[in-house]
């Protein structure tokens, strides 16, 4: 089936169904930090509805990435779809049923790297937009759309950003449509997300034969007590909202082939994912603290990836969930689960939430979007934004 376009603007590609743009969207082989024309797709939607659309490209040579942010409407409220157009991988050839970028429909299901996480998101909404968009529109609607969320996002939401604040551009909320429910379309809505930290520790010791202790110093005995200690007590208890913290040692490395000898250093590579009871800082104090009393002059290089955010439950989480159990019938848990996601930077230009399809494909070979699904999440966006310049001042569509 496919939607008419709004009164006054010329149809886009005959106003493809959501189900067709996610096909177009997969074809376009967009493996981080290649965009391959997945955004010139969006891009081709939002000219048509009259949005002002700007590429933003960042990051040089090998490292470029496009981005997307685009505009419709100048004043309040202001409501912004996040998502992303870059890919992973598809892995092992063998593991797919299906070229992984030809983009075909079988047994109910769309098939092709990118159909749950996230391009058929960014179809269902494209979809809610021109939906929405036939009744008028009081207020501003907004896209930001990057290219670099499967990557180190070093190029892509973060710099976005730090654009948009220049330019004056500061959504009043914010829904990204990462794969957040869990098992049905509905079963969940994501309001925080926890944080992450990479730390690498080295302890150097005085190599030498096993046979002389007082010859050598052995690190790798260090490298275990700080270990143990890090690990003797839970980081915390968690709180309402969030799991508890949890610490884990990722690789263990020695460098060691010999039998006989106490190698000169030993590391270790570790992983938190923290709540919001903690920062990103706070745990880099701790972890520096014990390794300097275990092992002084030993080496901690911290990487954080994502500081823990929580968006109070409020009138955004109202709108989706009434949307969602208006179409579904399900009352969608409020989770803070799983990794993290571009929503982490978001959170500092306005309050966000995350909902989209069923993640259990992502990342997977012969990842899947059930087409009713996606007929589904653009009736439930589509409500969303009935819902939400009805209910945030704007008054209803006129």
């Amino acid at each position: 089936m496919r939607d008419s376009a709004p009164p006054g603007l010329a149809p886009s590609v005959a106003s493809p169904d959501a189900v067709d743009l996610t096909l177009a969207l997969i074809r376009c082989p967009s493996v981080t930090p290649h965009d391959a024309g997945a955004l010139d797709v969006v891009a081709g939607e939002l000219t048509a509805l009259g949005f002002t659309v700007h590429r933003l490209p960042f990051g040089d040579g090998a490292e470029r990435v496009d981005n997307l942010y685009a505009r419709l409407g100048a004043g309040g409220p202001h409501f912004c779809f996040a998502g992303h157009t870059d890919v992973v991988p598809p892995g092992a050839a063998d593991g797919w049923s299906v070229d992984p970028f030809a983009g075909v429909v079988d047994q109910g299901f769309v098939v092709g790297r990118g159909a749950a996480d996230m391009k058929g998101a960014i179809a269902a909404f494209l979809v809610a937009l021109r939906r929405h968009l036939a009744s008028g529109l009081k207020g501003s609607i907004s896209l930001l759309i990057t290219g670099d969320e499967e990557g180190v996002a070093r190029h892509g939401t973060d710099p976005v950003l730090d654009w948009m604040a220049a330019h004056g551009e500061r959504p009043d909320h914010c829904l990204v449509g990462e794969p957040t429910s869990a098992r049905q379309l509905g079963d969940m809505i994501k309001v925080g997300r926890r944080g992450s930290l990479n730390a690498h520790i080295t302890v150097n010791g005085i190599q030498g034969h096993v046979a002389y202790p007082q010859r050598f110093d052995n690190p790798i005995t260090r490298l275990v007590r700080i270990l143990e200690r890090l690990k003797r007590d839970p980081v915390d208890s968690g709180n309402t909202y969030f799991d508890p913290s949890n610490l884990e040692v990722t690789n263990l490395d020695v460098g060691n082939p010999t039998e006989n000898m106490v190698p000169a250093r030993a590391t270790a590579r570790l992983n938190i994912r923290f709540n919001d009871l903690h920062s990103g800082a706070s745990l880099s104090d701790w972890l520096r603290a014990v390794v300097a009393e275990e092992a002084p002059g030993a080496d901690v290089a911290i990487r954080i990836s994502g500081e823990a955010f929580f968006t109070a439950p409020g009138p955004l989480s109202d709108i989706v969930a009434a949307a969602i159990t208006a179409r579904t019938g399900l009352t969608p848990t409020l989770s803070t689960t799983g990794g993290t996601s571009d929503a982490r930077f978001i959170r500092r230009l306005c309050p966000v939430i995350e909902f989209g399809l069923v993640g259990e494909s992502m990342h997977k070979a012969d990842e899947k979007a059930a087409v009713a699904d996606l007929h589904v999440l653009a009736d439930i966006y589509t409500d969303v934004l009935d819902r939400y310049f009805r209910d945030s001042g704007g008054g209803p569509a006129a």
